[in-house]
């Protein structure tokens, strides 16, 4: 079986290990692509606290790994949260540090997500919510521009703010144009959405896609074993003439973690054939 190039293995499928363990497993496993794990309480493979010290660790292990990286998907805090004036230094330092550190490991983007996890707003109404998270989706696309790099975001997340498609739908009309989407095949499933129309519907925004199966409500759930309709939903990117990325996203709890590598690499090899 050819591996297809463009099928690359997130590193938070290797989270519980140290980054240069996950990424020797990914290496082994045939894959010449990641996306880095920069989520705090999800994937600690970039500390939060991200220190010029801690950028610098980090490229040198993503280097020696020879791996390239499609994108960082990162976190700056709850973009729906009121800030006050040192919090929102805090935040654009933050900012500052990961897009430096996704341009000094030759990814493409960047990758924030579209508010806290949590479903009721912060402000009055869900729809200020996402006018405060559009605001700073935009705005750090221009911050990330300045670095040479894009910025795209998980518009539908099924434990955050965006956790349907109606919520994602009205977040996609106030982003700007140079703000790409990232579809995470798990999360339109869990949130009872369908992915094929979700592929019709955001093809001009859509950047990256994220490979991880699902059943309704419930996200962890390895390839092949949820309601997923991959080949559906990879049919109509391509009718759409998406010939981007894909990457496998396996944070399943149906598997142990001794279990992991054999379960990436059947499932590079699915994703593989129906993306060629």
């Amino acid at each position: 079986m050819v591996i297809d190039p463009r099928v690359g293995c997130s590193s938070i499928s290797f989270r519980a290990r140290p980054l240069p363990d996950a990424l020797n497993v990914i290496t082994s496993l045939g894959f010449a692509e990641i996306d880095l794990g920069a989520l705090p309480g999800v994937c600690d493979h970039v500390p939060y606290e991200l220190t010029d010290t801690a950028v610098t660790q980090v490229s040198a292990d993503i280097a020696a790994s020879g791996l390239a990286v499609r994108s960082v998907n990162g976190d700056i805090g709850d973009l729906n949260d009121n800030l006050d004036t040192q919090a929102r230094r805090d935040r654009d330092t933050h900012l500052s540090r990961l897009l430096d550190l996704t341009a000094r490991v030759g990814a493409k983007a960047l990758v924030l997500p579209c508010g806290a996890i949590d479903h009721q707003p912060r402000q009055a109404t869900v729809a200020d919510d996402l006018d405060v998270v559009a605001a700073a989706l935009n705005a750090a696309a221009d911050r990330a521009a300045t670095f040479g790099l894009e910025l795209w975001t998980e518009s539908l997340h099924y434990f955050r703010l965006c956790c349907d498609t109606v919520r994602a739908d009205v977040l996609h009309q106030r982003l700007s144009p140079a703000v790409g989407v990232v579809m995470d095949f798990s999360h339109v499933t869990a949130s009872g959405g369908n992915t094929v129309a979700f592929a019709n519907a955001n093809a001009n925004r859509i950047r990256h896609v994220h490979i991880r199966d699902a059943r309704p409500g419930d996200i962890h759930v390895s390839v092949g074993r949820g309601d997923a309709d991959f080949p559906g939903g990879l049919i109509a990117l391509a009718a759409h003439g998406y010939t981007g990325h894909v990457a496998l996203e396996l944070e399943t709890r149906d598997i142990d973690d001794a279990e992991r590598p054999a379960v990436a690499l059947a499932a590079n090899t699915y994703i593989s054939a129906l993306a060629g």
